[in-house]
């Protein structure tokens, strides 16, 4: 059972067998009667009197779902089983229809005092969200998004504080000393030019009638601060290296002749821990087919050498030649 595999159309077709299900159990016909011999003045679908009304729609849509989440627990690999020709999923959005039909001429016809309950209209409304929820499923962009990802927690890009005074301190912007601003008693063309940064009023230090220190008598917040920022954008520098690198070592990998598949390979799950891209099967040295995204898992149905070839859900499949830092399934 593999919860990655269901979407949020997935999810609106479970709610729906829920919610028929139900109204199975509320009122279906109601009966206009006053007096004490009138008796019982309502009836649900388990009533035997409203045959077949329990089975073409209540029990059809129920089926019809379950054979829609079956299909999908299951994943690729009922990707070819079929019964009858049709897959089950394939069934379940049939059965959606016919129930959803046979609820709407359910709603017709009736004798004067007797009308339809709100188990009735709750089981229209309940097929209409499975039949749209399971024949849309593979159309609309938003029912195809996964239903459970695993991304990972974001983490803060800046250390606490980020070497930027506190709320109501000289430098908080549109107060007298924030770069772009001038100081009491200074030109406001100087206050400007990065010619003047370091002097009372610029950039990173307080005026004069703050009370606090001026430049050449020690500022070690300030200094720290720079220093943190530097030791950031060299960080940063060198990450962007080492992406670099490794775009270019996995493109001139993809360029390759790749080797035959593996003889003793069995498919597998995996999920990446950054995008990546897939090249095309026949030309690794091709346009990208696709892109593998953190949180979701893909399944690697042959290997080439260091290479993968992995399938997306869609079933396409392309070469990933970056495979460092993969986790199987």
């Amino acid at each position: 059972m593999n919860l990655r595999a269901l979407t949020k159309g997935d999810a609106a077709v479970a709610g729906a067998a829920v919610l028929l299900f139900i109204a199975s159990f509320l009122p279906y016909w109601t009966v206009d009667c006053k007096g004490k011999y009138c008796g019982d003045t309502s009836t649900n679908a388990w009533d035997s009197v409203l045959f077949p009304v329990l089975p073409s729609v209540f029990l059809l849509g129920i089926l019809a779902a379950a054979l829609i989440l079956v299909q999908r627990f299951q994943g690729q690999a009922a990707a070819n089983r079929q019964i009858l020709g049709l897959r089950l999923d394939q069934w379940g959005i049939a059965f959606s229809v016919a129930a959803l039909w046979a609820a709407l001429w359910s709603l017709g016809g009736g004798l004067e005092g007797i009308g339809h309950g709100i188990g009735a209209w709750l089981a229209v409304i309940a097929l209409i969200v499975l039949a749209g929820a399971a024949a849309g499923g593979q159309l609309i962009p938003v029912l195809k998004t996964p239903l459970v990802t695993d991304r990972p927690a974001a983490t803060a890009a800046f250390p606490p504080g980020g070497g930027y005074p506190a709320p109501g301190q000289p430098g908080q912007p549109g107060q007298p000393g924030h770069y772009g601003y001038p100081g009491p008693g200074q030109d406001p063309n100087q206050a400007q030019s990065p010619a003047f940064a370091g002097q009372p009023g610029g950039y990173g230090y307080p005026t004069p009638q703050t009370g606090q220190p001026v430049p050449g008598q020690g500022q070690p917040q300030d200094v720290a601060a720079q220093q943190a920022q530097q030791a950031q954008a060299q960080a940063a520098a060198a990450q962007a290296a080492e992406a670099e690198a490794a775009r270019q070592a996995a493109a001139q990998q993809a360029a390759q002749p790749q080797p035959a598949p593996a003889a003793d390979f069995a498919p597998f799950w995996f999920a990446v821990p950054a995008p990546r891209q897939l090249a095309p099967k026949d030309n690794p040295a091709g346009a990208p087919v696709g892109e593998l995204v953190p949180g979701t898992w893909y399944l690697a149905v042959e290997q080439r050498g260091s290479a993968l070839v992995a399938q997306l859900q869609d079933g396409t499949q392309g070469v990933l030649a970056d495979t460092s830092g993969i986790q199987r399934g």
